[in-house]
Formats: structure tokens, sequence, C-alpha cells
């Protein structure tokens, strides 16, 4: 495997407000295992030498918040002081999570040039799916982590089944998704000339809108998202 390090960059997209969690604060504030959830994943993309910079984007009603806890936060900054200050910085997400990620891209300055976006709602994303995503990016190009379908497909209409697809051809979209920067912004370039007709979910629907390939690299059930109140007591047992 050849040397990855300092190539890329991340984006983690922190400004969704969890509506389906119920509660007064962002779920990705709430804590899960004695520390907030964005916490997991962010301290993953500092530790990895592969990872040249880190850009959060939060809601921006939080984005004191954010930065008091993690750059004032001291028994943080005895672990991870020297990461945080080198690598990281936060920015005001946008209306939509696209928007989020494009803002985070926008404000990278390093000389990386791919960039990995994760939604930290994932707090268990392992190392060892970022550099198969890294390596998948140098080696065949845009990529996103899904997980293959284990039921069995329906499509219905108006509550009633239309046919059972192949699950064999169906994957599940996890994070992260990945691409290089010179090809995003110019991407974010063609949309702000005209924009989209549709809200697109994630990046790999940009890509594939624009033409783009995007190539799976398998993900897991550990990399699920946290969306639910039943789902932090199943992370739970999961936190470090």
């Amino acid at each position: 495997m050849q040397n990855l390090n300092g190539r890329f960059a991340a984006v983690l997209p922190a400004g969704g407000l969890g509506k389906r969690m119920g509660g007064n604060i962002p779920k990705q504030l709430m804590l899960l295992g004695g520390k907030p959830v964005y916490r997991y994943s962010l301290e993953t993309f500092l530790e990895m030498e592969e990872i040249a910079e880190v850009v959060m984007a939060v809601p921006a009603d939080w984005k004191d918040h954010f930065e008091k806890e993690i750059f004032n936060d001291r028994e943080r900054l005895d672990k991870l002081g020297d990461l945080i200050a080198c690598k990281m910085k936060i920015v005001v997400g946008g209306a939509e999570r696209w928007q989020s990620v494009e803002n985070g891209v926008n404000a990278l300055t390093s000389n990386a040039e791919y960039v990995l976006v994760h939604d930290v709602a994932r707090p268990f994303v392992s190392k060892e799916i970022i550099r198969d995503v890294c390596e998948t990016l140098v080696t065949k190009g845009s990529c996103l982590v899904a997980k293959p379908a284990v039921d069995t497909i329906k499509i219905a209409a108006d509550g009633k089944v239309e046919k059972t697809i192949d699950r064999n051809t169906v994957w599940m979209a996890q994070t992260p998704q990945a691409a290089s920067i010179t090809l995003l912004k110019k991407l974010y370039g063609r949309i702000a000339a005209e924009p989209l007709n549709f809200t697109p979910t994630d990046e790999a629907s940009i890509l594939e809108y624009f033409g783009e390939s995007v190539y799976i690299v398998k993900g897991n059930a550990a990399n699920d998202k946290l969306t639910t109140p039943e789902d932090f007591e199943i992370f739970a047992s999961r936190a470090r």
C-alpha cells in the first residue's frame, strides 16, 4: 500500500438538529458513553496520519458552544490538543446537509488532494474503513461506504407491493463518501450556476447526477447511523 499520509481531509457535517431524537439539543451533542456523540468520529479522524485537516460544520446557533467545548476542554486538550490546534477548524453549516459540506470543503486550507465526508451521527466508523476509502480514492476514484442489503427488498405504491427486486444489487449508503477536492468544488460551481431540481441527500447523489463514477467500499453495522432514542441504547454498548 502506498504512502497516503496527509493526502486527505475530512469534513464532518454536524449541522442537523436531530428532530427525531427529541430533546432540546442537537443529537451530536448528546452524551453517549460519557462523551458527546460527535467526539467519537472527530477523534478517529484527528488521530489518523492520513488525514491532514478536519473541518466540522455545525449549526450557527451552536457554533460558540462547539468551539468552547472543543478548544477549551482541558482534559481533551491534554489528549489531543496538538492535533486540534494544527488540524481542526469549525464552520457554520448551511440550510441543507450538502450545503454544510460545501461550506466545509470551501474552508479547507491544507494541501490535501481528497476529502472524506462523514456524518458524526455515525460515531463508530473504523480506521480500517477510512483507510479503505483512502485507498479506493487513489486507485479508482470517488467512492462511498455502503453495506449490502440483507432483507428482501419490495417496491410499493399506495401501500401495495408492486415488485420484488434483487437484493444483491441493493446497497445501503453510509459514510464516509469521498472525492477529489477539485472535483467537488467544480461541481459546486456548476450547481451555483444552474441550481439542482432536487435536494441531494449525500455527496454520491451529486456525483451521480453529474455522471461521475462512484465506487463502493464495503461497510458494516458498526457504522450505522444514530437516529432514534432507541439507537442510543444499542450504541451505548459499543461506546469506548
